[in-house]
């Protein structure tokens, strides 16, 4: 083929490219509508040149684009791992894995209802083809493209949630759908007429499991490579493009998925570019990865559609029941899995609830395109297949995706217009006709500063003042006919206003490198959790999202449980990091939002909502300051340290804005700026290491700071810090579930606990102890020991306790007072006895204190401190 030809094809199928998303947005139709549109018509054309005897000229462009050199395997190893790479790329991954089961269960479940619907389906009818090909084309119809109907729900005031779960189904339906495609493909390749499906399923697995694995690894290798060369950004987006493609074919070569490998590889990078590469190079990396995949979804949709006509090319008029056969049970399937497996989510609390409208945009969006179409191609172009075979792939996937596209790609506008999923409610109209006001307003004011600064001619600016001003008073007239906002609806829309602010925020500080990257994307998932449950909860979600982010989950229990029986340290100690450096970080970050509740929402929704949001937000304030004081009593210095680097971020930041200045001022050359920037980059380098919490190290501060202690030398408090047992807990974990076994004596570092007995509590704070009555008896005591706050404890075995006692006097003195408030008293001569003595006396005086009926509690063993006071309502806008 003559390249001067090809490369005149390359250039009309781009130019065709560019022209279209113009296209369907003039004619509003899906852009993937018109490049099918566009690739029919030029297959359709270069067949109709080549047969007609109208001009010669012509014939060598029809012929090399009835036989462009184009197979599926191009489609296959290059176009496809691009596209699916691109989407894994972008996807918000830590959202998605917090609705991972109703995404897998969508992802899995869909495929397998549709293919079985249609290759069942089909099996009644066809006869000249194996169950195993009727089940093969049922796993090239089943994948989905997601693009309209995400669109249509981003550009409307449905849940976010619901947009992120269609789009990480999609893309796991995707490589669902191929690994099947895969598993059949090998049993019609073969042409058995009773293909062994229990040995496929055994080895089905695997397909699965080494995709990930290859991905996996092929995805670690890339960040590692990449995070090497921050200087290179040329060198790094090289490197990525190479990843799609070698992730593809290394899997193939395990006989197992590649696109599942190419889905994970792009995971893993997703997962770790936010930490480990720079905020200009992730934009950049996102941005030209989105040009790459446009390109490579629109050359399959064209190249694809090209081939059409040669893929009809043995229609008979009885495909056309088969087509109707294959569409009715997809869209049956598809309608099974929106209207009776969605609800049961639901129920079940897995995915938020989907109203029918929205359902049913999901099932007459889901159109079929770029995949199905090259999964069809590869096997018609597989000479290992038979012919009939291919004649029922090849017809009935186009023939199916050409009714996806021309049907319901040309009515779902409609449909959407029709269920009303275009149009805004009546608190959307409400809330923009006050915005435009507010902003009108606005703008006059700025507008007559601007025309007195400029000395405009008076005439002009009285005739334009004029014509503003009418248009200003239609739309105060508009918002006061439409004041339908309720004052709860005020003060939820003021709240998701502050979360987005509150996000905008965070975002600038990770602009201006003022907080690290691995925080700010953790900031950033909270704003969301906020913005979120704002939405669905009002006031009483946004403060339960807005706790979310220090509130003690499942990971920090385990970690304790790790820490304090284990002795594993370092996975409490990086989530204590985390909790210090999220509280730091909130502390800087919410006081700003006070600006802009007086600025924006002030005049939007009145006074009463905003007083409401200053008292909401200076709660969440006064919260996160308390949890912040509460860790800087349980490790202190540690705040101290994530304070300074907060600090010297903020000083680079500042440092490199005046050098920016000084150069544009041109008070500096380039050579020197470069210089200067590339000194302070070195020195941000060195401070996005956060502090390390050596929880280890801790045990000597603890000691040195316990009263009890204070009098011992520095040689015996490090003796006695090798030998204590260190304990956190958190509020309302229970320390002793029924008995003190008196071989341990429990320290209170920091924090408080109640101690229960049959008839009496005793409320325990920092530097006091518990268990020694047990110790000191010899035997067990029934208690029930329960963290107030957040407490730091340790432990000391009787042994060396009595050991201690002997020598130290300060020691006794602890001894004494605590065990008094307990209602048992000893005196210090007591304690001079011998241990069996000891433990007689003790035991006595145990059971004289049990023998005796309950009263109420004295001064000494009032158990806890009077009732603290109920909190204050909150006010009502």
């Amino acid at each position: 083929m003559d390249y001067s030809i090809l490369i005149a094809i390359s250039v009309g199928i781009f130019f065709v490219i560019g022209v279209s998303e113009p296209l369907a947005n003039r004619l509003r139709l899906p852009y993937s509508v018109i490049l099918a549109a566009m690739g029919i018509a030029i297959g359709i054309g270069a067949a109709f040149l080549w047969q007609t005897d109208l001009t010669d000229a012509l014939n060598p462009l029809a012929l090399a684009i009835l036989n462009l050199p184009v197979r599926s395997s191009v489609f296959l190893t290059v176009l496809l791992p691009l596209l699916v790479f691109q989407v894994a790329l972008n996807i918000d991954i830590r959202r998605m894995l917090d609705d991972w089961v109703p995404i897998l269960i969508l992802a899995i479940i869909a495929v397998v209802v549709a293919m079985l619907a249609v290759g069942i389906s089909l099996n009644f009818f066809v006869t000249n083809i194996s169950l195993a090909a009727c089940l093969l084309i049922g796993a090239i119809v089943s994948t989905t493209d997601p693009s309209a109907v995400v669109s249509i729900f981003k550009g409307t005031s449905s849940p976010q949630r619901l947009a992120r779960i269609v789009e990480g189904e999609s893309l796991l339906n995707d490589a669902a759908a191929i690994a099947f495609f895969s598993l059949f493909l090998a049993f019609v390749t073969l042409n058995e007429e009773n293909p062994d499906i229990r040995q496929a399923l055994l080895g089905f697995p695997w397909i699965i499991a080494g995709g990930a694995v290859a991905g996996v690894i092929i995805g670690r290798l890339a960040v590692e490579i990449i995070a090497r060369m921050p200087t290179y950004p040329k060198g790094q987006i090289s490197v990525s493009l190479a990843v799609p493609s070698l992730t593809y074919l290394f899997a193939e070569q395990l006989s197992a998925s590649g696109v599942i490998g190419v889905v994970a590889a792009g995971l893993t990078i997703n997962l770790h570019m936010t930490s480990r590469f720079t905020p200009s190079f992730n934009a950049q990396l996102r941005d030209i990865w989105e040009l790459l995949s446009h390109w490579a979804g629109s050359l399959i949709f064209i190249l694809a559609a090209i081939f059409i006509p040669r893929l009809l090319s043995n229609f008979i008029p009885f495909d056309i029941v088969l087509i109707g056969v294959v569409v009715i049970a997809a869209l049956v399937a598809r309608a099974i899995i929106l209207f009776g497996l969605l609800p049961l989510l639901a129920l079940a609390r897995l995915s938020p609830r989907i109203e029918p409208r929205y359902c049913f945009a999901i099932l007459w969006g889901g159109l079929r395109g770029a995949v199905t179409l090259a999964l069809a191609l590869a096997v018609t172009e597989n000479r290992y297949i038979p012919n009939e075979v291919k004649h029922q792939v090849g017809i009935l996937a186009t023939g199916f995706t050409l009714f996806t596209l021309i049907v319901q790609g040309t009515t779902l506008r409609w449909a959407i217009s029709k269920l009303g999923l275009d149009k805004l409610n009546s608190l959307d109209i409400a809330l923009s006709n006050q915005v435009i006001a507010v902003a009108l307003q606005t703008v006059r004011e700025r507008v007559a500063d601007t025309t007195r600064s400029l000395e405009l001619t008076r005439e002009i600016v009285r005739d334009e003042a004029k014509k503003f001003g009418e248009r200003l008073d239609l739309a105060v007239d508009s918002a006061d006919s439409l004041d339908q906002i309720s004052d709860r609806d005020r003060i939820t829309l003021g709240l998701v206003a502050l979360a987005a602010h509150e996000r905008d925020t965070i975002l600038e500080a990770y602009r201006e490198q003022v907080i690290s990257s691995d925080l700010a994307e953790r900031l950033l998932l909270e704003a969301d959790y906020i913005i979120e449950g704002t939405h669905s909860g009002g006031r009483t979600g946004y403060r339960e999202s807005a706790r979310r982010a220090y509130r003690v989950g499942p990971k920090f229990r385990t970690a304790m449980l790790l820490h304090n029986y284990l002795g594993i340290r370092r996975p409490l100690a990086r989530l204590i990091e985390t909790r210090f450096e999220v509280l730091v970080s909130l502390e800087l970050v919410l006081p700003r939002l006070d600006e802009f509740i007086d600025d924006r929402i002030r005049r939007i929704h009145g006074r009463r909502v905003a007083e409401l949001l200053h008292e909401l937000l200076s709660r969440r304030v006064e919260e996160t300051r308390q949890e912040l004081e509460i860790l800087r009593l349980q490790f202190p210095g540690y705040a101290e340290g994530l304070e300074r680097r907060l600090i010297r971020r903020t000083t680079l930041q500042l440092e490199k804005r005046e050098y920016d200045a000084f150069s544009d001022d041109g008070l500096i050359g380039v050579e020197l700026q470069t210089e200067l920037n590339a000194q302070i980059e070195d020195r941000r380098q060195r401070l996005n290491e956060r502090p390390t919490l050596d929880l280890k190290q801790q045990r000597a501060s603890i000691i040195d700071h316990f009263p009890a202690f204070a009098e011992l030398g520095e040689r015996q408090r490090k003796a006695l810090a090798r030998g204590l047992r260190l304990i956190y807990a958190v509020p309302g974990q229970r320390l002793v579930r029924r008995e003190l076994s008196g071989k341990d004596v429990w320290f209170i570092a920091s924090g408080a606990v109640i101690v229960s007995f049959d008839d009496r509590k005793v409320r325990l704070s920092s530097g006091e102890m518990f268990g020694q009555v047990a110790a000191l008896a010899q035997q067990k005591q029934p208690v029930r020991v329960s963290a107030v706050g957040y407490c730091t404890l340790f432990s000391l075995s009787t042994r060396k306790l009595l050991r201690l006692m002997k020598s130290e006097e300060s020691i006794k003195r602890a001894v004494l007072q605590c065990t008094e408030k307990t209602g048992i008293k000893l005196k210090m001569e007591d304690l001079e006895l011998d241990e069996h003595e000891l433990a007689k006396k003790v035991q006595a005086l145990m059971a004289d204190s049990a023998n005796k009926p309950a009263q109420a509690p004295n001064r000494e063993t009032r158990s806890l401190p009077p009732p603290e006071p109920a909190p204050k309502p909150e006010p009502e806008a």
